[in-house]
């Protein structure tokens, strides 16, 4: 027959069995709870990131985008002023060759040599008809020409020339490759002599 005391005991083993798996199923739960909210923390920061990352990619590929346009943008700019560049040269070309024939050239065009470089052109003016009358009769003027579309001007190499033409800083030079190989380079009149028969003669007969 079961005493108080024992009765009291049993209760007590009880009550410390009930704390003691409330106090597991505390712990339980919390640790449950706890994994709960890290799985939860670890969902939102993944999907965070993934949102964070596609917004990353997609601002990537918008800026990429925008570059590509802009590169085929430069690339198509730069094309068209090379083309119109090329179309400008080329038709500066073909005016400087055929400005002799064009209306208006006051020079005979088989008078004219092409240059290209520092100048367009010399003309011998009047060396056509000295040459098919086969007389030495007539003066020959010599003209240093270049042709200009538009505004343009003269650039500083051909300011230079034009000033040593006009300065007089200009001659006629014979340069003969003697029997020994060596070069004979004179002015023309030779002698200093002004009489163009005399030179004429002088230069004839003189060896080569």
């Amino acid at each position: 027959m079961d005493t108080p005391l024992g009765s009291a005991a049993l209760i007590l083993v009880g009550i410390l069995i009930g704390v003691a798996i409330a106090a597991w199923l505390a712990r339980h739960r919390e640790r449950v709870d706890r994994d709960i909210l890290r799985e939860e923390v670890a969902g939102t920061l993944a999907a965070r990131a993934e949102t964070e990352r596609a917004r990353i990619v997609r601002a990537y590929e918008a800026r990429m985008r925008q570059m590509a346009e802009r590169h085929r943008e430069e690339v198509s700019e730069v094309r068209t002023a090379t083309v119109n560049q090329s179309r400008a040269v080329l038709k500066g070309k073909m005016a400087e060759q055929v400005a002799p024939l064009l209306p208006g050239f006051a020079y005979w065009p088989a008078d004219a040599r092409f240059l290209g470089d520092p100048v367009d052109y010399v003309i011998f003016d009047g060396y056509s008809a000295c040459k098919d009358n086969h007389t030495d009769g007539g003066d020959i003027e010599v003209v240093i020409l270049d042709i200009k579309r538009g505004q343009a001007s003269l650039t500083r190499e051909q300011r230079r020339i034009a000033e040593a033409v006009a300065e007089g800083r200009v001659r006629f030079e014979v340069v003969r490759v003697l029997a020994d190989g060596t070069i004979d380079a004179r002015s023309w009149p030779v002698g200093g002599t002004s009489s163009v028969t005399e030179d004429l003669a002088t230069d004839r007969g003189a060896s080569i």
